[in-house]
């Protein structure tokens, strides 16, 4: 039922898995080592066709000088820590609140309203952008940081809240009542039992959630316009001449983008890996 693990294989399987396995690493690189390369090529190169050679000359200082002090990009770049943070901290703490109402109370419709959580994620999010862009231009919020903010914690609280209603059902449900027994509150009981042993499912969906907020182009440029309140996904377009992109500035940019959600991974890293495999193992 399951797939034999490697080590398991014959010999044969083990040195073919290990000979393919940089093979394929490499392809799945290949993209990011291109955008590298490219953000350290002069705009010579590209006209010339020179797009996968040595470099003519390194301007890799130039090209990241241009990104950040000729160009909008540290205002994209602000714009996306204004969206993002504000996002992941009222996405976690909406789901946070949500998930220990519907994993430790139990009511007659605990499961519907669950559902209709879980039901938002199968809504494709194309069929949204009509009535979305009418609900924010109605409400004055179109073109605005604040209405990405709402429109993304309104969005991704869903998935968040199967999340954090899964992982508490996990927890030791004697906890809670021998707090309840003690005449704990229930505000209490979540603030001093439940949520610390949230902490790693706090750290594991924060680093997600971070990373799909920051490289959201689709709302962003469904919602949002100009440097005023573009995040940094969108921003790297205006890069994009009228005649002919720059892509040697883009590809500076995009390195430049990716750079906030790897560092938030690795600095994360312990507790979103806890995060994700606790309850894997007895």
């Amino acid at each position: 039922m399951f797939p034999k693990p490697i080590e398991k294989q014959s010999a044969g399987a083990q040195f073919a898995y290990k000979s393919l396995l940089p093979v394929a690493l490499l392809f799945w690189l290949a993209p990011l080592l291109a955008v590298a390369l490219f953000s350290i090529k002069p705009d010579a190169d590209f006209t010339a066709g020179n797009y996968w050679g040595v470099p003519s000359s390194f301007e890799g200082f130039t090209n990241y000088g241009q990104v950040f002090f000729n160009s909008d990009m540290p205002q994209y770049l602000l714009n996306s820590f204004m969206i993002t943070i504000p996002t992941v901290i009222g996405a976690v703490a909406l789901s946070s609140m949500t998930g220990f109402a519907l994993g430790v109370y139990k009511f007659r419709s605990n499961i519907w309203i669950f559902f209709l959580f879980v039901a938002g994620n199968f809504v494709p999010f194309q069929i949204l952008m009509v009535p979305v862009r009418d609900l924010t231009l109605s409400l004055g919020l179109y073109d605005t940081k604040a209405g990405l903010v709402l429109f993304h914690i309104a969005f991704q609280t869903g998935f968040c809240t199967l999340f954090m209603r899964n992982f508490i059902r996990a927890l030791p449900y004697e906890l809670i009542e021998a707090a309840r027994v003690e005449g704990v509150s229930e505000i209490r009981i979540f603030w001093y039992v439940v949520l610390p042993l949230m902490k790693p499912a706090l750290a594991a969906l924060s680093v997600l959630i971070f990373t799909f907020i920051w490289n959201d182009y689709f709302w962003a440029i469904v919602l949002t316009q100009g440097p005023d309140s573009q995040p940094v996904t969108a921003g790297i377009t205006s890069f994009n001449a009228q005649f002919r992109a720059a892509y040697h500035m883009m590809s500076a940019g995009s390195i430049v983008a990716a750079l906030p959600p790897v560092a938030m991974f690795f600095l994360m890293q312990k507790h979103f890996i806890a995060g994700l495999t606790l309850g894997a193992v007895k």
